[in-house]
């Protein structure tokens, strides 16, 4: 009898993980183009889960940088004009974000839930 319930347990147990599918990702990509974040024109929102990891990837040929003007955690990369920049967001709060270099037009609002 504890057979059957078993092989059933497991069953289901391996049903679960086949559905369940890939995690979701914690990482999300901005791409930090000539004079603006994410895409041209008004200022763009990027929504991640706490915990998640945001990559600012350098993509044109002006220098620039990310730098936190209000939000719960203050944070800022170098100024360049290649690479990347990544940081781990562990608190929940909204980060308006711009590039000193390209102030007050290069901005957009991080939201972390």
């Amino acid at each position: 009898m504890r057979k059957p319930i078993a092989l059933i347990l497991l069953a289901v147990f391996v049903t679960m993980l086949l559905v369940a599918g890939p995690a979701v990702s914690k990482r999300r990509s901005v791409a930090v183009k000539d004079n603006y974040f994410v895409k041209s024109g008004s200022p763009r929102t990027v929504t991640v889960k706490k915990n998640a990891t945001v990559v600012w990837k350098w993509q044109g040929m002006n220098p620039h940088n990310v730098t936190v003007t209000r939000g719960p955690v203050k944070f800022a990369s170098r100024t360049k004009s290649s690479g990347s920049y990544r940081k781990k967001l562990t608190r929940r709060g909204t980060y308006k974000i711009l590039c000193t270099v390209h102030a007050p037009s290069m901005r957009m609002t991080l939201k972390v839930k």
